[in-house]
């Protein structure tokens, strides 16, 4: 089964990212992830997480904090340019960037790669593959808005990490669950997690 690649960058919101990888894995996908080298420092300040480097060290780290041995997890390092993913012959079924951070929104809008997460993302679009953004940033400035058109004229899918309240959540995590199926709803994944609208009680 071809992966589906999972790209952290330097913005609010990690939690969303990690059950985002979760959830895979939890559903017996295939993960591709790649960390920016802003979005570690974000893991240190809002988590508190230290998250390794290492590609193999990162994969221990992330199974043991999200206690799930199922699917198949590959890490990249935030500069391997090198990698398969970052090649237009290698197949994948699409990619998220969740959180995206408004400097990458950037670079990918304007075809400048200067790490793998930016490289994946012209990849994905140069092959007409499903590239889902997840922006973080409040409010907009009108240079975010033209990226975000830019983007959605190339072929992008922007799914704002925003909750619905007709599934009555009660924790934070039923708000991230929701945001997460969102998701991978623009991917053609059903996963199941949350209430779905039916339309008004009667």
């Amino acid at each position: 089964m071809n992966s589906i690649v999972i790209a952290i960058t330097g913005a609010s919101a990690m939690q969303i990212a990690e059950r985002s990888i979760q959830v895979l894995l939890e559903n017996n996908q295939s993960v591709d992830l790649i960390l920016s080298k802003g979005a570690y420092e974000v893991a240190k300040s809002e988590r508190n997480i230290n998250i390794p480097v290492e590609p193999n060290s990162q994969r221990d780290f992330w199974r043991q904090k999200l206690d799930t041995k199922s699917g198949k997890l590959t890490c990249y390092r935030w500069n391997d340019q090198s990698a398969s993913i970052a090649s237009g012959s290698h197949k994948t079924r699409g990619m998220v960037i969740v959180p995206c951070s408004m400097g990458t929104l950037g670079r990918i809008a304007s075809g400048f790669s200067l790490d793998l997460v930016e490289r994946c993302a012209d990849v994905h679009l140069k092959e007409n593959r499903p590239l889902i953004i997840c922006p973080r940033e409040s409010p907009l400035s009108l240079i975010h808005i033209d990226n975000l058109k830019r983007l959605a004229i190339a072929g992008a899918s922007i799914v704002p990490p925003i909750p619905a309240w007709y599934t009555n959540p009660q924790t934070i995590d039923d708000i991230i669950d929701f945001i997460v199926v969102r998701l991978f709803d623009s991917l053609g994944e059903d996963f199941n997690y949350v209430k779905r609208w039916n339309g008004p009680n009667k």
